[in-house]
């Protein structure tokens, strides 16, 4: 396959998915993962996509039109947060169970997380987030080091987003990681419904040694066209108890902890 196929069939690729890893591309395509870092590079530099953190995503010019109906259809933080939030709440308290005193902790955004961090209140901890929701539980807290990554306000659902925010997590090495979703399918592929977020969750999957997802039974199947990552990257997930037991069973069969809260 000529470089020029190449570089049209991994355009093709993200203007689908939203983002991709090398290793994803290699495989679709056939080529080493070596030739796939070559290939972004050249793309990235003709504006045609962005390299991210282990991958790429569409341009910032062909992503526009759809960023803008993104931030249209985005339900606000404050919105989210007055849902299901029993089911949060209690998935919230068998989360902080897997935290041990003094450990680094990255926290996703989203409304569960901001759950979590309330109760891990006076804990002695490292706090890593680009969650501004978070923020506002523990910037007031002295047991808790709070460290926030930089990047672009995404006020609509109070986070940071972007190259800044992923040029931190690379700096970043975490004992457990708190991933939130916008949806689990059926396929075991944990996706995402915005494209500025999966790269971003993505590399908090590398920075972790443990990942737990934070997911209610309305995440099964959830939306979200984007994916995130496999179930065998998840080592344990924390749902509640209406969650598709077939997509819990190959979370087992991947080698994952299924907690029911």
């Amino acid at each position: 396959m000529t470089s020029r196929k190449r570089h049209a069939k991994i355009v093709e690729s993200l203007r689908t998915t939203g983002v991709a890893s090398v290793r994803e591309l290699a495989e679709r395509l056939q080529v080493s993962e070596s030739t796939i870092r070559r290939d972004l590079v050249e793309l990235d530099r003709n504006g045609e996509l962005l390299r991210t953190y282990g991958g790429a995503a569409m341009s910032p010019r062909a992503a526009a039109d759809d960023t803008a109906q993104e931030q249209e259809a985005e339900i606000p933080f404050d919105v989210v947060a007055t849902r299901d939030e029993a089911m949060k709440e209690a998935i919230a308290e068998e989360a902080v169970k897997l935290v041990e005193d003094d450990s680094v902790v990255v926290l996703d955004i989203g409304t569960t997380p901001r759950a979590i961090a309330r109760r891990l209140r006076g804990r002695p901890l490292t706090v890593i987030t680009s969650s501004l929701a978070v923020l506002d539980e523990l910037r007031h807290d002295d047991a808790v080091r709070l460290v926030m990554l930089g990047g672009v306000l995404r006020r609509n659902y109070q986070s940071l987003v972007g190259s800044l925010t992923e040029q931190a997590l690379r700096q970043v090495s975490a004992d457990l990681l708190f991933l939130s979703c916008t949806g689990v399918r059926p396929s075991g592929h944990v996706v995402d419904n915005m494209a500025v977020e999966a790269p971003l969750k993505q590399a908090m999957i590398e920075t972790a040694g443990k990942v737990v997802l934070v997911a209610a039974e309305t995440k099964f199947p959830g939306s979200g066209s984007l994916r995130v990552c496999p179930l065998s990257d998840i080592d344990v997930l924390i749902t509640t108890g209406g969650a598709d037991p077939d997509t819990l069973q190959l979370c087992r069969e991947a080698g994952g902890k299924v907690i029911l809260a």
